[in-house]
């Protein structure tokens, strides 16, 4: 156990903001939570997709079906189970029975590459993989020792008793990939209370069984933790968007219709509608936004079209079970500041270290963003050095923690928020400088002619450089246009050396910035 040291001021600040400890049914698992709502509201709406309503005991009775056919093919506690279904009622019957039978669920896209695929059904030991399309994935899995398992008629039976509970508070109830530096992804195992921590979240307004909750990401996508769960485990409504791309006039008819109040929005989406369509989000009283650093003037828009008190910065990596700190929009800071986080959510800590994670920063200071609390996930899979690097353990006056490193960088302002000021893997160096790519994006999204941007390294067979894509407001804008902005504020050497001007900017099916999309044109710049 290392010791952090630490002005007066310094641990000041960070008591204040750490204050955050909430009763909630910390001892509980999912499925206990899952069934108490079952049982006392038995006739109410638990999902909607278009005309389909499927009730909390509807629901409940399919996955107790599932149970018996898991079973009956060997799943049980502590087993890990692959879910390859698209968006629908029936996905979250899988997630359900895997529960129920106190195994984990590994969520899988058909549309990953082969490679991919295989391995992380490989990696997370998945010996059973539940698909709705298993003849499809057939071919898909060949030496990965997994048994195909439809989800059909036959596994879609209902039955009325609810399974002994086998899991606990600490079981392990998911494991999300998330991107690796070797090239290959790596699995985060998230416990049940993690993720029953994130109901009881009430920085942006009560989340319970008036809430009524868009579930728009991909199941591979850890945001979908909050879309499902936030509803399935508060006794609210899961309103699931069709299975086809996001479409913004479909996506309006969804909210108009499935009556959705809250909605948990990828950055680039969010900037996508209040640029193009921000009636979609008109019926909407609390739109969570994050992913991606904000844009202040996105951010203004969203302030003038919707108001005060409905849009909310979310801050947190998959390791802290996604969410981990809460800004409320309600005014907006200095155009010279990155846009802040804001402050730790309930039962989540955040302290900002420097000097190695050996010091404590003091208002003002730039430090490593690093996480504690009922979020923390239990490491990474078959990672054990990995591991010990990332999630360590301190000593901060007398208070002994286990962080989660998050690579983030960022100050804490005198009120307390926290500012996001990059990654340090983000800072890049070309030709010989030091460049963080956040500054040049901030800069560049300033000038009042740009949308959205873009900015990365160009890694082709030339020597390194930055490049940008912006999406302008009007179509006279030019390169040069831009970048005389940009000598205005930055030094030449960070100033990208191309800057395409785009109709779009292509997003994953996460809604994020699609960096492999764009491959193509960064050898070229």
């Amino acid at each position: 156990m290392e010791f952090v040291t630490c002005s007066a001021e310094a641990l000041a600040i960070h008591r204040k903001i750490n204050r955050t400890t909430t009763p909630y049914p910390r001892y509980s698992s999912m499925q206990e939570r899952f069934e108490h709502w079952a049982a006392r509201r038995p006739d109410a709406p638990a999902v909607v997709q278009g005309d389909r309503e499927v009730s909390y005991q509807e629901l409940n009775r399919l996955a107790n079906g599932l149970v018996g056919v898991l079973r009956a093919e060997g799943v049980g506690p502590g087993a890990c189970v692959g879910v390859c279904v698209p968006r629908s009622p029936e996905m979250l019957v899988a997630l359900l029975g895997i529960l129920k039978c106190g195994a984990t669920f590994v969520p899988l896209d058909r549309d990953w590459p082969d490679e991919r695929f295989r391995h992380v059904v490989a990696d997370a030991g998945c010996r059973w993989v539940l698909s709705d399309q298993p003849e499809q994935l057939a071919g898909r899995l060949d030496g990965a020792g997994s048994r195909l398992l439809p989800l059909d008629g036959r596994t879609l039976t209902a039955c009325d008793a609810n399974p002994p509970c086998a899991s606990t508070a600490e079981s392990i109830a998911c494991v999300y990939y998330t991107s690796g530096t070797t090239g290959l992804p790596k699995g985060v195992p998230i416990l049940h209370r993690g993720i029953n921590r994130t109901v009881y979240f009430t920085a942006f307004g009560p989340v319970d069984k008036r809430s009524r909750i868009l579930q728009l990401g991909a199941l591979t996508f850890d945001m979908a933790t909050s879309e499902i769960w936030g509803a399935l485990l508060s006794g609210g409504t899961s309103v699931l968007y069709p299975q086809e791309p996001v479409r913004l006039s479909r996506l309006g008819e969804v909210i108009r219709t499935g009556r959705v109040n809250l909605v948990a929005l990828p950055t680039s989406l969010f900037n996508l509608i209040v640029d193009e369509a921000p009636d979609v989000l008109d019926p909407v009283a609390t739109m969570t936004v994050g992913g991606e650093a904000q844009s202040h003037r996105h951010m203004a828009k969203a302030l003038r079209a919707y108001g005060p008190g409905r849009v909310f910065n979310l801050y947190g990596p998959t390791e802290s079970t996604c969410v981990a700190t809460c800004y409320p929009v309600d005014s907006l800071p200095s155009d010279d500041m990155p846009f802040p986080i804001g402050r730790p959510l309930q039962n989540t800590r955040l302290y900002v270290l420097s000097d190695g994670t050996r010091r404590l920063c003091e208002p003002g200071e730039t430090g490593e963003l690093c996480l504690a609390g009922d979020g923390l996930a239990a490491g990474y899979l078959g990672l054990p050095e990995l591991t010990r690097e990332q999630f360590i353990h301190r000593d901060i006056a007398g208070v002994r923690e286990r962080l989660y490193r998050t690579g983030d960088r960022g100050y804490l302002l005198s009120s307390g928020d926290v500012v996001f000021t990059g990654r340090y893997d983000e800072q890049v160096k070309v030709n010989g400088f030091r460049v963080e790519l956040g500054e040049v994006r901030h800069h560049l999204g300033g000038h009042p002619a740009v949308k959205r941007c873009f900015v990365t390294v160009s890694e082709g067979d030339g020597p390194r450089s930055l490049v940008a894509f912006v999406i302008p407001h009007t179509v006279d804008i030019t390169e040069d246009d831009l970048r005389e902005h940009l000598v205005t504020t930055l030094p030449r050497y960070m100033v990208p050396a191309r800057i395409h001007v785009r109709d779009d900017l292509p997003l994953t099916s996460h809604g994020k910035v699609d960096r492999q999309a764009l491959q193509g044109v960064l050898p070229h710049a």
